[in-house]
């Protein structure tokens, strides 16, 4: 089995990344792997897992991006957060990443553990994420990804408070801003002008989910502060036991969000795969983004994942 390298995107084509998350059996490790390399020919300029809601995930996470760095010429990038761990526990964890050769990283604050109403720190443990980032820029000079909030993070006092707090993240050493996924494309554009109101100079990337289940979708939403406009909700009602028709009118509505966002000077898009590449792929072809003709490939060996961290 092969998987294609990461050869350049189409002239003028946006950039593109994708997020997975670390499987939890066999069928979701096929599932996975079924992605990256459908998703790997696309040229992504690196490829996220995921940490897990709580931090449950982080052994999981480092056999993945193990696994896609040793058998891929992608760059794979794990997520890190302050869930859980002491501070020096995830420093520790950051140097084994940069002694691998891992120069990229997501910093996140975490969710409170399941049942838990809000985020505490364990004792000796990193409170936010701008304390997270500072520690890994002082462990090494990743290149530091964050999470913003175009529709305010749930636990936030005001939106004002939001961007200070992102704004303290950049400032610690973040390189870009990943957005929380949305569905108007002023919502993303509102917060992007506030962004460079309150001074932050980062980049900031809008987070694509192409989800095709609306329950789904609607337990995602309230996770994490977003909205689900009415509209959306009408183009999928009905559609319950149509999978088809579902996919197309969720591929239709995605592209048709990242072709605005394009127009109004978005060079960078990133997609919650949710390890399912055909939806992201649709989206990507919309945007320009063609496999290379005669991609070279890299051979994928029949190894162990490798040990975790």
């Amino acid at each position: 089995m092969t998987f294609s390298t990461n050869p350049p995107p189409a002239p003028d084509a946006p950039s593109v990344s994708f997020e997975f998350f670390p499987p939890t059996d066999a069928e979701a490790e096929r599932a996975l792997w079924a992605s990256v390399a459908r998703l790997a020919p696309l040229g992504p300029r690196f490829v996220s897992v995921t940490y897990g809601a709580d931090g449950s995930t982080r052994d999981r996470t480092h056999a993945a991006v193990t696994r896609i760095a040793a058998e891929t010429l992608l760059t794979a990038v794990p997520h890190l957060t302050c869930v859980g761990a002491r501070s020096e526990d995830i420093q520790a964890i950051a140097r084994r990443y940069w002694q691998a050769g891992v120069r990229q990283l997501v910093a996140l604050r975490g969710d409170p553990p399941a049942g838990a109403s809000h985020f505490d720190a364990v004792a000796g443990g990193f409170r936010h994420a701008a304390e997270l980032v500072k520690a890994l820029k002082d462990v090494a000079d990743f290149d530091i990804s964050v999470a913003g909030y175009p529709e305010t993070h749930p636990e936030a006092a005001s939106a004002a408070a939001d961007i200070t707090h992102l704004k303290a993240k950049c400032e610690a050493g973040a390189s870009r801003v990943i957005t929380q996924f949305f569905f108007e494309p002023d919502t993303f554009l509102r917060f992007r002008d506030r962004c460079v109101a309150a001074g932050i100079r980062a980049p900031v990337v809008p987070g694509i989910l192409p989800v095709t289940r609306l329950p789904q979708l609607e337990r995602f939403a309230r996770r994490c502060g977003a909205s689900v406009p009415a509209w959306l909700r009408t183009r999928f009602q009905g559609l319950d036991d149509d999978p088809v028709t579902r996919q197309m009118i969720a591929a239709s509505l995605a592209i048709e969000l990242v072709t605005r966002l394009e127009r109004e000077g978005v060079q960078h898009f990133h997609f919650y795969t949710l390890n399912r590449a055909e939806l992201s792929y649709a989206i990507c072809h919309a945007l320009g983004l063609r496999p290379a003709a005669a991609a070279p490939v890299v051979a994928r060996p029949e190894a162990a994942l490798g040990a975790p961290a």
